[in-house]
Order: C-alpha cells, then sequence, then structure tokens
C-alpha cells in the first residue's frame, strides 16, 4: 500500500475524512429469460470467488481498501432511515465482509445535523443474514466489535446469482457493491423479489455507466499505440437506464433509481491498480487477456491517464458510478398510482404560470 494520501469525492464536494475515490465504465445490455442457467455468460464467477479469497488471505490490506464499500454502505442504509418500521429478518446479498453490517451500527446514522442524534438502524433489525460466496472474505471480520451490536448469521453461498432461500422469508433484502459481478441480473432480481414477503423493500446499490472511465480511455489509447488494437480491461457495466427496466421486469413495484458519482484521488495508476486488485475487484470478464500488463503498456497508460485526466496538484481522479435501487414487493394494501390521465391539473398551464 502506498503511503502517498488519497482522497474521495462525492459529485463535486471533498470528503478529506475518506482515502481514496473511484471511476465509470461500459454499459451492459441484458437480454431477459426464463429460469435456468443464463443464455449468456459475461463474467467468469469462479475467477471472481478466487480474486476475493486471495483479497482476504491479507486482511490488513484488504481492510485499508475497503473505504469505497465502506462508504457505499453508509450511504446505502441511510435510506432506511426514511422506512419507519421494524425489520425482522434482513438478507444481505453478496455481502463481501459484511460492510453493511458495519454500516448499521454506526451511531447517529441521520446525517442531516439539524436533527437530534438517533440510535444505530441496527436497533430496527432483529436478524441480519450475511450471504456471501467466499467465506474467506465473509468471516474475516467476524472477530471485530461490531458483531457484538448486530445479530448476524453468515451463510457461505454456492454462488450469489442461486438464492438458497424460501418465498417470502425476509422484510428486507440488501446488496452492497456485489451485483456488478452477475451475469443473470434479471434473473436474480427475480429471486430476490421472491425471497421478499408482501409490501418489504429490495434496497441495492452496485457499480454502473462509466465507472473507471479515466482507466479505460487510457488503457485503450496506450494499447491501441503499443499493440495496435484493444483487449477487454475493464469490465461492462449496467447502465442507470437499464435498471429501473430490469427491477420493473423482476416484479418489483415503487422503483426508485439514483446515481451518485465518488471520485478518489491516487497518486498514480499503478496505486489504483493495487487497491483494485486488494478489493476483489478486478477485471474477470470472459475473452479477457490473461497474465499481468506488460511494463511497457503499464507505462504508457500512466503518462496518457495523467495528460488526459490528471489534477493540478499531480494526482489522478478515478470516477465511480453508484446506482442505487429500491423496489417493493407487490401487495394487495400497496399504494398505487392513479390511471393515466385522471389528474386534475394540467402540468402545462402550472408551467405557463411561472
Amino acid at each position: 500500500m502506498s503511503s502517498c494520501t488519497r482522497s474521495l469525492t462525492a459529485a463535486s464536494s471533498r470528503l478529506p475524512s475518506l482515502p481514496h475515490q473511484l471511476s465509470r465504465c461500459h454499459r451492459r445490455t441484458y437480454a431477459v429469460q426464463s429460469g435456468g442457467a443464463p443464455r449468456f455468460q459475461v463474467f467468469n464467477r469462479r475467477s471472481k470467488w478466487l480474486q476475493k479469497e486471495r483479497a482476504a488471505a491479507n486482511p490488513e490490506l484488504s481492510r485499508e481498501t475497503d473505504y469505497l464499500k465502506d462508504e457505499v454502505a453508509v450511504r446505502l442504509t441511510e435510506r432506511l432511515l426514511d422506512i419507519k418500521r421494524h425489520f425482522p429478518k434482513v438478507l444481505d446479498v453478496g455481502a463481501n465482509s459484511c460492510n453493511i453490517a458495519r454500516a448499521l451500527v454506526q451511531p447517529n446514522p441521520d446525517p442531516d445535523p439539524s436533527k437530534p442524534d438517533s440510535p444505530p438502524i441496527s436497533t430496527r433489525i432483529t436478524e441480519l443474514v450475511a450471504a456471501e460466496s467466499s467465506e474467506a472474505l465473509l468471516y474475516r471480520d467476524a472477530k471485530l466489535d461490531f458483531n457484538n451490536q448486530l445479530n448476524i448469521t453468515r451463510h457461505v453461498l454456492e454462488d450469489e446469482e442461486t438464492l438458497p432461500y424460501e418465498p417470502e422469508s425476509f422484510d428486507l433484502v440488501m446488496s452492497n457493491l456485489s451485483m456488478h459481478w452477475i451475469n443473470d441480473l434479471p434473473g436474480t432480481l427475480t429471486q430476490i423479489n421472491n425471497i421478499l414477503k408482501p409490501d418489504c423493500p429490495f434496497i441495492g446499490a452496485m457499480l454502473g455507466g462509466d465507472t473507471l472511465f479515466e482507466l479505460r480511455t487510457s488503457l485503450q489509447l496506450a494499447e491501441q499505440e503499443r499493440r495496435g488494437g484493444m483487449s477487454p480491461r475493464v469490465s461492462p457495466l449496467a447502465d442507470v437506464r437499464d435498471v429501473g427496466g430490469l427491477l420493473q421486469k423482476a416484479g418489483f413495484k415503487m422503483l426508485t433509481v439514483d446515481v451518485d458519482d465518488i471520485i478518489v484521488d491516487y497518486p498514480d495508476t499503478f496505486t489504483l491498480m493495487q487497491d483494485l486488485q486488494a478489493m476483489g475487484e478486478s477485471n474477470v470478464i470472459l475473452g479477457r487477456e490473461m497474465g499481468p500488463i506488460s511494463r511497457d503498456l503499464l507505462l504508457a497508460n500512466e503518462a496518457i491517464y495523467r495528460e488526459l485526466h490528471g489534477n493540478e496538484d499531480g494526482s489522478l481522479p478515478a470516477t465511480f458510478r453508484i446506482i442505487y435501487m429500491i423496489g417493493w414487493h407487490e401487495s394487495p394494501d400497496q399504494a398505487k398510482p392513479l390511471p393515466r390521465g385522471s389528474g386534475d391539473l394540467n402540468l402545462k398551464d402550472i408551467l405557463e404560470q411561472k
């Protein structure tokens, strides 16, 4: 781990207490399909499992590079402040190192300074089931203090694309920065909807859009210059315009989708790539070129990255686009939108008055 300081930015405001910043990626198009094995395999799931196991083998470095997942987990759990209810049984799909659990036990979780201190969100949860395919990563922090502040049940999954739970068995399902590695995202969302009780929410966050666009463009240009062609170095990701349609096709109601860009400043591209590896977030797209990137290509990438995207202070920004999604399992007594054309006011008349 480099001793250089990293900084993390949300949208245009700086968060000086946080260490890193992330970027944007390719758009990913999905085919809607019935149950069963996905027709198209985009990612090598076993390679992703191996990456997580190797990352967890170095707990100290793995914890240092949890800054992105920890920050997004806090922002994700803050959305529960608007849902005034108790959750007897909650599922965290793709729990990684239990970042959501750590966020849930934070004191005074409401970021609004004008409001009085509030108890941790964990006081409204009876049991949290943390489900993850990497046993080493899931149990990495099992002895830390936050485990004593929340009733956590850890469950090692064979794969996050197959959820072995009974229908209508959870009051809330959450997912923090793991669904961007799912091959059959429509099928997984359908499974999540199926295991939710009526009128209960799914709240998730995933990398999407143009995450790490700076790295992608500089690598493509470097490879074009040095090798006369390009290979898939950065994984394709879902676009925010796709997510609402995927949730709707999975059967969710009362949808909410929003986007947050988090920018982390790194001293150089080598530190960025080292951190991605320590996070277990290296590329696992099928058809990628195997083996390490050549030194010649890495040096060219560093120079191009600095020229195109470098900051005035010499640091290099990396943008992570976070897509947040909320969908509710349908219920007969759930609020429903009024029929089209039933409104009493014309929007055109309102706008003309301004």
